[in-house]
């Protein structure tokens, strides 16, 4: 098994439980009363990071508010580090070769037209109710790993990989259509200042800047420029991404022989004198630096600050971000709001239209003999991984305040209805998703002592 995929998927699944944590959190606070008032008005509290009249939170010249920091800046972040995830994979991951990549996308194609579909046939033909059609098109990585976690060996490696690289595909769609159909009044000097900065991070990369702090510092402009655009401004962080180095300026035969040479510098010591403490000469001190410095360079500013973005996003961005939206206060809900409209359709998208989609898609593709199924899959193992890709908490939530937030009273009747849909459908997917696992994968063999 793959080492990075093997700590890759440990860290989604550990995450996930964070995320659960923190979205029971926000539905607490948003339904006892007293606590809730205070829960709803914090993300309305406006937020500054000023410099004389300038303040870098500021849209149209008005400071944005906490939970717009969140949803813009600090999604920003996220989408910085889905954007190197996506980059890495079509570089050396799941989607690097046809052979590898296809299933997934077909199966990631499917389980994003599907959904639309199942929306667009239970809402109401309603302009402002349409605006959520892309809610249910997302598969939350951290979520559906972490579901398979709970499973362990039970489940094959091929399946583990085929999921995963459909949720990269999946956010890579999610963001085409983030950028496509929710942007705003386009303001052309900010449009054309962002194409600077989009411009200055690629002359970067072609003249082999490999200093990740000269891309983060553009990103932060561009961020800015495109956040008072009118184009979404998380699409900053996916911009940034893919304009980030993936190689290394000098090659890695370089670096392991500079590390060998210096390794050679040391004196052979007796195995008996191992444990002693050696006093080191200033000349070896600057030979142990000059190793250190050649293991760092060794990997590529893209895994470096892919490696150090998980941490802050799996416990502090999704979290926070979980904790500010999942918030849906149930005494202005009616069970009502699941069996018609925004709450049913996003619900039935998630549930029906995800498992119809992928499966089908996939299924179509193995018969056409276009793709195999997962090594070590059966067609009822991976019918059940289908049913989990439905779990779609986190860019459907995104999304979903995309569609219906600043769109007055209304708007915020059809953003509480979907996300109750997104919650009480990513629920049911998995639900039905480890039910259906538990009876489809093979049992573990038992252990001999």
């Amino acid at each position: 098994m793959n080492y990075s995929f093997l700590s890759k998927f440990k860290r989604h699944a550990s995450s996930s439980v964070v995320l659960i944590f923190f979205t029971v959190l926000a539905l607490i606070c948003a339904n006892i009363p007293n606590i809730k008032e205070w829960y709803f008005a914090l993300w309305q509290n406006p937020i500054s990071l000023s410099v004389g009249e300038f303040n870098f939170f500021s849209h149209n010249g008005h400071a944005i508010s906490l939970g717009q920091m969140i949803n813009d800046f600090l999604m920003a972040i996220f989408f910085l580090s889905v954007g190197l995830e996506i980059k890495r994979e079509i570089k050396v991951g799941e989607l690097s070769s046809m052979d590898k990549a296809l299933l997934p996308i077909i199966g990631a194609c499917g389980g994003m037209l599907i959904p639309v579909l199942v929306f667009w046939l239970v809402c109401p033909d309603s302009a402002a109710m349409q605006r959520g059609m892309a809610i249910p098109m997302a598969t939350d990585i951290a979520f559906s790993l972490g579901i398979l976690a709970v499973f362990k060996t039970r489940v094959p490696i091929g399946l583990k990989m085929f999921l995963a690289a459909l949720a990269v595909a999946d956010d890579l769609g999610g963001i085409i259509v983030i950028a496509l159909f929710y942007s705003s009044d386009i303001n052309l000097m900010f449009l054309a200042l962002a194409a600077l900065c989009v411009g200055v991070l690629i002359v970067g990369n072609v003249a082999k800047i490999r200093r990740k702090t000269f891309y983060l510092a553009i990103g932060l402009v561009l961020w800015y420029m495109m956040l008072n655009s009118g184009i979404h401004s998380t699409i900053a962080g996916v911009i940034v991404a893919f304009c980030i180095p993936a190689t290394l300026k000098m090659g890695t035969g370089h670096y392991l022989e500079r590390i060998r040479n210096n390794v050679n510098k040391f004196p052979v010591i007796e195995i008996d004198k191992l444990h002693n403490t050696i006093v080191l000469t200033n000349d070896q001190i600057h030979t142990l630096k000059s190793i250190e410095s050649a293991a760092d360079k060794m990997i590529s500013p893209l895994q470096d600050l892919e490696d150090t973005l998980h941490a802050p996003i799996n416990y502090i961005v999704i979290p926070l971000f979980a904790f500010a939206n999942a918030g849906v206060d149930l005494s202005q809900m009616s069970l009502e709001g699941l069996f018609s409209g925004v709450g049913l359709a996003v619900m039935l998208g998630l549930v029906i239209g995800k498992f119809v989609g992928v499966f089908s898609f996939s299924w179509l593709a193995v018969r056409l003999g276009i793709v195999t199924l997962p090594a070590g899959a059966s067609w009822r193992a991976f019918a059940s991984v289908c049913v989990v890709c439905g779990i779609g908490f986190t860019v459907s939530m995104f999304i979903a305040d995309l569609s219906y937030a600043g769109l007055g009273a209304e708007g915020a009747a059809l953003l509480g209805e979907a996300k109750l849909g997104v919650l009480i459908g990513s629920v049911i997917s998995a639900v039905i998703g480890c039910v259906l696992l538990n009876k489809t994968l093979p049992q573990e063999a038992p252990q001999h002592h």
